[in-house]
């Protein structure tokens, strides 16, 4: 037998992660697209549709963990953009150890992190039990601020600086050329930002339970008691509610990003 047929090829490096998708990204969404249609008997069926939308409760959830996402990564993007800006200037940040610093936090362990953060709000006077809002949304943007300042600060060393100097030519002032050369710069790094907070703070449920004491139900603690109480199919058919929702964000950032490289360089 020939040896020219066993010869390997760069193709085959693709196996790994093929089999990697098929077993860990396809075959669970299968699973939850199978449970999310189907009756406990395993029968096909929309009851799990009815049961979410004849119910006020489960929409006002849906509704509540949607505002909580926007404020939080509203939040995070206002608090996140000029630290990735000044982090990006090697005037403020000649050492890079001021990144390390917005990242070590990101080491401890992450139920630890949320609860250290709500014995300090106890101690200054916010409460998760009488401030449940506060407190989460304050839980939220100190967990997922470095998944903003990240990509930002990532996109912002890669700026055409000549951009910026030529706005300055042009006769733009500070104001102008921020909003209509930076910002169309840094589209990409906001758009990966927003797409990393958004998403994640919707479906978590460890944050509002620490840090609002249960007093705050978003659509992941839904999804979890679902599962904790054997519920799969009603479960799974919330999860695929959290997936639509990636997936129209998805769409949405990509048309912003589409957006803001077309508004992008010089006016």
């Amino acid at each position: 037998m020939s040896l020219n047929k066993f010869r390997f090829k760069r193709k085959y490096l693709s196996i790994p992660y093929l089999l990697f998708s098929i077993f860990f990204v396809i075959a669970p969404l299968i699973l939850i697209v199978y449970y999310a249609f189907t009756d406990k008997n395993g029968h096909f069926s929309f009851e799990n549709i009815g049961e979410f939308f004849s119910s006020s409760g489960n929409f006002s959830v849906l509704v509540v963990s949607i505002l909580i996402g926007e404020a939080n990564t509203i939040i995070c993007l206002l608090i996140g953009y000029p630290i990735a800006m000044l982090l990006s200037k090697k005037k403020y940040n000649k050492s890079y150890v001021t990144v390390l610093l917005f990242i070590m936090p990101m080491w401890i362990n992450f139920v630890l992190r949320t609860a250290a953060t709500r014995e300090l709000l106890r101690w200054i006077g916010i409460d998760g039990g009488k401030y449940p809002y506060v407190a989460t949304i304050i839980g939220m943007v100190y967990n997922y601020l470095p998944f903003v300042i990240l990509p930002l600060y990532s996109t912002m060393l890669k700026m055409d600086k000549n951009q910026i100097e030529a706005s300055y030519d042009l006769g733009a002032n500070k104001v102008q050329t921020f909003f209509k050369t930076i910002i169309p710069m840094t589209m990409p790094g906001i758009v990966s930002a927003a797409t990393m907070v958004f998403m994640p703070t919707m479906s978590s449920y460890v944050i509002s339970d620490i840090m609002g004491e249960r007093n705050i139900t978003l659509i992941g603690n839904l999804i979890n008691l679902n599962f904790e109480q054997g519920l799969w199919n009603i479960g799974s058919f919330y999860a695929l509610i959290i997936l639509a929702l990636i997936g129209l964000s998805v769409v949405l950032f990509k048309d912003v990003e589409k957006a803001g490289d077309a508004r992008g360089g010089l006016w």
